[in-house]
Protein backbone atom coordinates (compact mmCIF):
# COMPACT_ATOMS: atom_id res chain seq x y z
CA UNK A 1 0.00 0.00 0.00
CA UNK A 2 2.76 2.36 0.83
CA UNK A 3 4.50 1.51 -2.39
CA UNK A 4 1.29 2.04 -4.28
CA UNK A 5 0.89 5.46 -2.79
CA UNK A 6 4.46 6.36 -3.62
CA UNK A 7 4.08 5.25 -7.17
CA UNK A 8 0.82 7.08 -7.55
CA UNK A 9 2.37 10.28 -6.20
CA UNK A 10 5.28 9.97 -8.61
CA UNK A 11 2.86 9.48 -11.48
CA UNK A 12 0.85 12.50 -10.38
CA UNK A 13 3.88 14.67 -10.40
CA UNK A 14 4.71 13.47 -13.85
CA UNK A 15 1.39 14.75 -15.03
CA UNK A 16 2.59 18.12 -14.25
CA UNK A 17 1.25 19.04 -10.89
CA UNK A 18 2.73 19.13 -7.51
CA UNK A 19 1.02 16.88 -5.07
CA UNK A 20 0.83 18.39 -1.62
CA UNK A 21 -0.18 15.08 -0.19
CA UNK A 22 3.03 13.55 -1.34
CA UNK A 23 5.04 16.30 0.27
CA UNK A 24 3.13 15.97 3.52
CA UNK A 25 3.40 12.18 3.38
CA UNK A 26 7.15 12.40 2.67
CA UNK A 27 7.60 14.93 5.45
CA UNK A 28 5.69 12.74 7.91
CA UNK A 29 7.62 9.65 6.86
CA UNK A 30 10.88 11.68 7.20
CA UNK A 31 9.87 12.93 10.65
CA UNK A 32 8.85 9.42 11.77
CA UNK A 33 12.04 8.02 10.32
CA UNK A 34 14.05 10.69 12.13
CA UNK A 35 12.22 9.95 15.39
CA UNK A 36 12.91 6.24 14.95
CA UNK A 37 16.56 6.93 14.13
CA UNK A 38 16.80 9.26 17.12
CA UNK A 39 15.23 6.71 19.43
CA UNK A 40 16.88 3.53 18.16
CA UNK A 41 20.12 4.71 16.60
CA UNK A 42 21.06 8.24 17.70
CA UNK A 43 20.42 7.82 21.43
CA UNK A 44 22.36 4.54 21.76
CA UNK A 45 25.10 5.93 19.52
CA UNK A 46 25.20 9.10 21.61
CA UNK A 47 25.32 7.01 24.80
CA UNK A 48 28.15 4.92 23.35
CA UNK A 49 30.02 8.08 22.35
CA UNK A 50 29.46 9.60 25.81
CA UNK A 51 30.63 6.41 27.49
CA UNK A 52 33.63 6.31 25.15
CA UNK A 53 34.46 9.95 25.92
CA UNK A 54 34.11 9.26 29.66
CA UNK A 55 36.33 6.20 29.35
CA UNK A 56 38.96 8.15 27.44
CA UNK A 57 38.78 10.97 29.98
CA UNK A 58 39.13 8.47 32.84
CA UNK A 59 42.02 6.76 31.06
CA UNK A 60 43.75 10.11 30.57
CA UNK A 61 43.18 11.02 34.22
CA UNK A 62 44.41 7.61 35.31
CA UNK A 63 47.46 7.89 33.07
CA UNK A 64 48.18 11.39 34.41
CA UNK A 65 47.83 10.12 37.98
CA UNK A 66 50.10 7.16 37.21
CA UNK A 67 52.65 9.52 35.63
CA UNK A 68 52.58 11.78 38.70
CA UNK A 69 52.89 8.75 40.99
CA UNK A 70 55.82 7.50 38.93
CA UNK A 71 57.49 10.92 39.11
CA UNK A 72 56.99 11.04 42.89
CA UNK A 73 58.34 7.51 43.23
CA UNK A 74 61.33 8.42 41.05
CA UNK A 75 61.98 11.49 43.21
CA UNK A 76 61.68 9.42 46.38
CA UNK A 77 64.09 6.84 44.98
CA UNK A 78 66.50 9.57 43.94
CA UNK A 79 66.33 11.10 47.43
CA UNK A 80 66.80 7.66 49.02
CA UNK A 81 69.73 6.93 46.70
CA UNK A 82 71.29 10.29 47.52
CA UNK A 83 70.78 9.65 51.24
CA UNK A 84 72.31 6.19 50.86
CA UNK A 85 75.32 7.69 49.10
CA UNK A 86 75.68 10.30 51.83
CA UNK A 87 75.38 7.61 54.50
CA UNK A 88 77.98 5.48 52.72
CA UNK A 89 80.32 8.47 52.45
CA UNK A 90 79.78 9.21 56.16
CA UNK A 91 80.52 5.60 57.08
CA UNK A 92 83.68 5.62 54.96
CA UNK A 93 84.74 8.97 56.41
CA UNK A 94 84.10 7.74 59.96
CA UNK A 95 86.02 4.55 59.25
CA UNK A 96 88.96 6.55 57.88
CA UNK A 97 88.90 8.88 60.88
CA UNK A 98 88.70 5.94 63.27
CA UNK A 99 91.56 4.17 61.50
CA UNK A 100 93.63 7.36 61.56
CA UNK A 101 92.98 7.85 65.29
CA UNK A 102 93.75 4.21 66.02
CA UNK A 103 96.93 4.43 63.96
CA UNK A 104 98.00 7.57 65.81
CA UNK A 105 97.20 5.89 69.14
CA UNK A 106 99.21 2.79 68.23
CA UNK A 107 102.17 4.92 67.09
CA UNK A 108 101.94 7.02 70.27
CA UNK A 109 101.84 3.90 72.46
CA UNK A 110 104.81 2.45 70.57
CA UNK A 111 106.76 5.68 71.06
CA UNK A 112 105.86 5.72 74.75
CA UNK A 113 106.91 2.08 75.09
CA UNK A 114 110.16 2.79 73.26
CA UNK A 115 110.84 5.77 75.52
CA UNK A 116 110.08 3.64 78.58
CA UNK A 117 112.43 0.92 77.39
CA UNK A 118 115.09 3.53 76.58
CA UNK A 119 114.69 5.20 79.99
CA UNK A 120 114.83 1.81 81.70
CA UNK A 121 117.95 0.88 79.73
CA UNK A 122 119.57 4.20 80.61
CA UNK A 123 118.76 3.64 84.28
CA UNK A 124 120.23 0.13 84.05
CA UNK A 125 123.35 1.47 82.33
CA UNK A 126 123.73 4.21 84.92
CA UNK A 127 123.28 1.70 87.73
CA UNK A 128 125.87 -0.64 86.16
CA UNK A 129 128.29 2.28 85.80
CA UNK A 130 127.75 3.24 89.44
CA UNK A 131 128.24 -0.37 90.49
CA UNK A 132 131.42 -0.60 88.40
CA UNK A 133 132.75 2.64 89.93
CA UNK A 134 131.90 1.40 93.41
CA UNK A 135 133.70 -1.90 92.74
CA UNK A 136 136.67 -0.02 91.33
CA UNK A 137 136.77 2.24 94.39
CA UNK A 138 136.62 -0.80 96.62
CA UNK A 139 139.44 -2.44 94.66
CA UNK A 140 141.55 0.73 94.79
CA UNK A 141 140.88 1.08 98.52
CA UNK A 142 141.84 -2.55 99.12
CA UNK A 143 144.99 -2.19 97.07
CA UNK A 144 145.85 1.06 98.83
CA UNK A 145 145.43 -0.65 102.18
CA UNK A 146 147.62 -3.53 101.06
CA UNK A 147 150.29 -1.17 99.76
CA UNK A 148 150.17 0.89 102.91
CA UNK A 149 150.41 -2.22 105.04
CA UNK A 150 153.41 -3.45 103.04
CA UNK A 151 155.02 -0.03 103.24
CA UNK A 152 154.54 0.13 106.97
CA UNK A 153 155.95 -3.35 107.46
CA UNK A 154 159.23 -2.46 105.86
CA UNK A 155 161.02 0.60 104.99
CA UNK A 156 161.46 0.78 101.32
CA UNK A 157 164.42 1.77 99.40
CA UNK A 158 164.11 3.01 95.87
CA UNK A 159 164.68 -0.46 94.39
CA UNK A 160 162.22 -1.97 96.83
CA UNK A 161 159.74 0.80 96.06
CA UNK A 162 160.03 0.11 92.34
CA UNK A 163 159.52 -3.62 92.91
CA UNK A 164 156.51 -2.88 95.14
CA UNK A 165 154.90 -0.70 92.47
CA UNK A 166 155.51 -3.36 89.83
CA UNK A 167 153.93 -6.03 92.02
CA UNK A 168 151.04 -3.66 92.71
CA UNK A 169 150.48 -3.15 88.96
CA UNK A 170 150.73 -6.87 88.43
CA UNK A 171 148.12 -7.44 91.16
CA UNK A 172 145.79 -4.95 89.49
CA UNK A 173 146.12 -6.83 86.19
CA UNK A 174 145.22 -10.12 87.88
CA UNK A 175 142.18 -8.61 89.62
CA UNK A 176 140.92 -7.03 86.39
CA UNK A 177 141.34 -10.36 84.60
CA UNK A 178 138.86 -11.96 86.99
Amino acid sequence: MLSQTLFSSVSATEEGGLAIGNIIFTAIVFIVLMALIKHYAWKPLSDVMTKRADKISNDISSAEKSRKDAEELAKKREVALSKSRDDANDIISNAKDSAQKQSEQIVSEARNDAQSVKASAQKDIEQERKDALANTKDDVANLSVEIASKIIQKELKSDDQKALIDSYIEGLGKQNAR
